[in-house]
């Protein structure tokens, strides 16, 4: 039996909400090692290998702001714990997936269970904290998420080598198991007694086609050839649908995005920071782990092991973000870590056929302190831009841009890189990609500094309304 008392109730919530999100980011890395052993398993093409990773992280972006005004509408623990069950029933599913083509709709299921769970961890730690140590919390949490990135291949290569690349989803389903029971004896229930019943139908309808469109044209066009009368109609329907999500969330009285948010240069810099690291962050773990089996010749475990310096770097300067995002406001740490991910990248870009794991120790130790340091600071300068009540909605968009990033990261790199039929031609597309995204974190880099307040958090009273719905 847990002891919850009122003075530690808040460090449970957090410790549940992290094991959740530990569970839902893991997922984001931990197939990229196993890609070589499922293509194997069901021959499948590297379109297929792609949206293995990107049906997951699609409907995880489209569904990820619904998530969060489902949860201040019906209860942010109700709609969690409904989340995590989706996700562990669609996790049994994949491990028993009989096809590639299961294995993908499966995995598109998980990322509606990981979008109901996602935008509830962040809101339920807002309404859990007071500002002065949301900071704190924020950090534990945001570390966790970094941590789980990064030991996602680690996890995947040593269950894919020594057991079956179907283990890394059944894993999911114990730890989920000690969420729910830890959040139903811990958590509160909170919701914004402000909100609108409505749910934006219109607006998640034209969200999903016009990015499904651009996922699927970036992902097929060298297949299906650029200039072809299908990838010409899936461009032309991204922007159809895209422009039309845009028109509809203006008129809607319940938008998916509320661009008012967007007024706040905080909010609007930590969104373009969101998007820039997923865009690179994705694509160097699916790219990465796929050159270090393919073209170094390492096991699925040797790739994962070779990742651990990012991993025990991120341990140390998650939290250590998060403590100086309260002392001295997210935007110096942002910007360090910005500009530690650009030179990652740009030293990862002049990677070889023949380079030895040696070159790449100093950048995996500089992508490690720089997504650490990089974070925390994002979360917290976005949660601290919007009212509490509001922390559904918010936390939601900008999980939407992160994921949104890392889906068109991949798929971006993915159409550059072509095939792996020539090894020198593969590496050297990568490294081209890798310079395209040291460029895009450089530049949002530039927009933290210019965007973000510097200011560190002050504590507010809290209203009475806020503090009846936050105990709910």
């Amino acid at each position: 039996m847990l002891h919850v008392s009122d003075e530690n109730r808040r460090w449970w919530t957090l410790a549940a909400m992290c094991f959740a999100l530990f569970m839902v980011m893991l997922d984001n890395t931990v197939t990229n090692v196993a890609l070589p052993s499922i293509q194997r398993s069901f021959d499948a093409s590297l379109s297929a290998l792609e949206w293995t990773i990107n049906a997951y992280s699609l409907s995880f972006a489209v569904l990820l702001v619904t998530g969060g005004r489902l949860g201040d509408i019906f209860g942010r623990r109700l709609v969690f714990l409904i989340g995590v069950v989706v996700f562990a029933v669609a996790s049994a599913l994949i491990g028993l997936a009989p096809s590639d083509g299961a294995l993908i709709a499966f995995r598109a299921l998980q990322g509606v269970g990981a979008a109901l769970m996602m935008p509830a961890t962040l809101s339920i730690i807002t309404n859990a904290f007071p500002p002065e140590e949301r900071g704190k919390a924020i950090g534990t949490w945001a570390g966790v998420s970094a941590i789980a990135l990064a030991l996602g291949p680690l996890v995947g290569g040593w269950l894919t080598e020594d057991v079956t690349w179907r283990a890394i989803f059944f894993l999911n389903v114990p730890v989920a198991a000690v969420a729910v029971v830890v959040t139903l004896f811990a958590t509160h229930e909170s919701r914004d007694e402000t909100a609108t019943r409505q749910v934006d139908y219109p607006g998640i309808a034209a969200l999903t086609v016009g990015l499904t469109a651009l996922v699927l044209a970036l992902v097929e066009g060298n297949s299906w050839g650029w200039s072809s009368a299908r990838i010409l109609t899936l461009f032309a329907l991204a922007v159809v649908g895209l422009a039309a999500f845009g028109l509809i969330e203006r008129r809607t009285r319940a938008p998916i995005v509320d661009f008012g948010f967007f007024r706040s240069r905080s909010f609007l810099g930590a969104n373009l920071v969101a998007f820039a690291i997923s865009f690179g962050m994705f694509a160097v773990f699916f790219f990465l782990a796929l050159y270090m089996q393919n073209v170094l010749g390492y096991s699925p475990l040797e790739t994962g092991v070779r990742f651990l310096p990012s991993t025990l770097v991120i341990m140390v300067a998650g939290p250590l973000a998060g403590r100086l995002s309260d002392k001295i406001g997210p935007r110096t740490p942002l910007v360090i870590g910005l500009l530690l991910v650009t030179a990652s990248l740009a030293w990862q870009s002049r990677v070889q056929v023949d380079t030895s794991y040696a070159f790449l120790v100093v950048p995996f130790i500089l992508l490690g302190l720089g997504m650490g340091f990089t974070m925390s600071p994002m979360s917290t300068a976005a949660m601290n831009a919007v009212d509490r009540t509001k922390a559904g909605v918010a936390s939601g968009t900008l999980s939407m841009t992160r994921m949104v990033g890392g889906t068109l990261g991949v798929a971006a790199l993915g159409a550059l890189v072509g095939d792996f039929t020539s090894k020198q031609a593969f590496v050297d597309d990568l490294g081209t990609g890798l310079t395209i995204a040291a460029a895009a974190t450089l530049l949002a880099a530039i927009a933290a500094w210019l965007t973000i307040d510097p200011s560190r958090p002050v504590a507010r009273p809290t209203a009475p309304a806020e503090t009846e719905a936050a105990m709910v």
